[in-house]
């Protein structure tokens, strides 16, 4: 591969003795993986379904490398948002910030949601998770990932970090900010960046990163913790950013994300470096800093920082007011019909559309609100149409009719690609789940023994 050479010089001049190695392992492939959605399964009961040959990535309890020659997305279990593909070293941002179930969580640039389904899945249906990204097309993706995953109590939101710190100061438990960056770490992966990386260079970047934390840091809760991540290796846009913070507010503090893990015992951090102060003369606390080199472990790269914020007063927020407005009988008797315990305040009702909003979240109104909560389903004239996000959200066991169909079966692809099926099997007419090897893939229409596909278009396998 053929680097920048002003990209050379830099790094040479970083890594002195190593950097042999490192420009060494951009002449070898680069690392598939995917990411197991513990929200439906544990890694070890995917290990005893998985139809390719995964390798457990060292640091990541539910994180596999797979064989570059297979194709994850393209397989029903995919479509059943079983797992997420993303590069192993992405995937450490959202494992190393500590969450616990009931958090209030940020994703502040989360699209197109690898992050945020990680975090998600941590959340385990309890608290909140607001994503944003401020791109709206790039927002669409992400809400998909969200919905695929069947997270039950994210907000989508598709706002400047500026807006969004006018709503939430001092509100959330959790942040994650992973920063529009230079990209140095996707150089092997996808080496079109190196055109970005000459046009842009890192003072670009940089100058939004210094922008984006201090609004992170003003929408973070005291005692709260913010993790910080790069996936480029220059100085000044990771050591040199969390210095900037700790200049202009220094109720910040930088720990050791390795020693707030709760699992040390599933996991080796062997590889991993700490940070460089030295490198833009800042603070030693700054040795706290984790970064991930190409060399050192089977990853693009990555750069990681965990903060914490000193305690002081809290803020108060007022609570949105919800629309309940009148459920038609239709919706009424589909939601009484599904198998979970649902807190009727919080439905709410758009225009026709039924919505579960998380608990606790504060007025929106002015937002850019892509997703406001669970999309139920749409309230239609004498009948409710159920939606894919709900569909998705479903464990097999909490709707009464389903059709299973197995991953092999030729009906399945037949289904993902929005065909009509027809239906072997006593079955009721009316609203089925279907399901691949028992998770839910969508809804469908039975009459007799055919079933009218209510896929979500726009997912339909292509």
């Amino acid at each position: 591969m053929i680097l920048p050479k002003l990209f050379e010089e830099r790094m040479k001049g970083l890594l002195k003795d190593e950097y042999t190695d490192f420009v060494h392992s951009y002449d070898q492939k680069h690392y598939s993986g995917l990411r197991v959605n513990t929200l439906k399964l544990t890694p070890k009961e995917f290990e005893n379904i998985c139809p390719f040959e995964i390798t457990r990535i060292p640091w990541i309890e539910n994180g596999y490398y797979y064989n570059g020659n297979d194709q994850p997305a393209r397989h029903p279990y995919y479509h059943a948002g079983l797992y997420y593909i993303q590069e192993p070293s992405a995937m450490t941002p959202a494992n190393l910030l500590p969450v616990e179930p009931g958090d209030k969580v940020l994703d502040l640039c989360a699209a197109p949601g690898g992050k945020s389904t990680e975090l998600a899945a941590k959340l385990k249906g309890e608290g909140l998770l607001v994503a944003n990204d401020i791109s709206n097309s790039r927002a669409k993706a992400l809400l998909k990932n969200i919905e695929l995953f069947g997270v039950r109590n994210g907000v989508v939101i598709s706002e400047a970090p500026a807006k969004l710190a006018n709503y939430f100061e001092g509100y959330f438990d959790k942040i994650l900010v992973d920063a529009p960056c230079s990209g140095e770490g996707m150089f092997r992966k996808s080496p079109s960046i190196m055109k970005n990386w000459e046009q842009y260079g890192v003072d670009y970047y940089n100058k939004l990163q210094k922008e984006i934390i201090l609004l992170g840091a003003k929408m973070l809760k005291p005692g709260g913790k913010m993790l910080y991540s790069t996936c480029t290796f220059s100085p000044e846009e990771n050591e040199g950013t969390i210095k900037y913070l700790l200049e202009n507010c220094p109720e910040f503090h930088v720990l050791n994300p390795i020693e707030y893990k709760q699992s040390k015992e599933e996991v080796s951090y062997e590889g991993f470096s700490f940070g460089r102060p030295e490198w833009v003369d800042g603070p030693e606390e700054l040795k706290n800093c984790i970064r991930l080199w190409p060399h050192r472990i089977h990853g693009e790269g990555h750069f990681i920082t965990l903060l914490e914020k000193s305690t002081s007063n809290e803020a108060d927020y007022e609570i949105g007011k919800l629309n309940h407005g009148s459920l038609s009988g239709e919706a009424e008797d589909f939601i009484n019909s599904l198998g979970i315990e649902w807190d009727s305040n919080q439905l709410n009702i758009r225009e026709d559309k039924l919505y579960l909003y998380p608990k606790e979240l504060p007025s929106l109104k002015g937002l850019r609100i892509m997703r406001p909560g669970l999309f139920l389903g749409e309230m239609k004239k004498n009948r409710f149409e159920p939606s894919q996000a709900l569909a998705s959200a479903l464990k097999i066991g909490e709707y009464n009719n389903t059709i299973n169909l197995s991953a092999d079966n030729p009906d399945t692809i037949k289904y993902l690609k929005c065909e009509t099926i027809d239906v072997a099997g006593d079955y009721k007419d009316g609203w089925q789940l279907i399901c691949v090897d028992g998770y839910p893939l969508g809804w469908g229409k039975l009459t007799g023994q055919t079933l009218k596909n209510k896929y979500l278009p726009g997912w339909r396998w292509m």
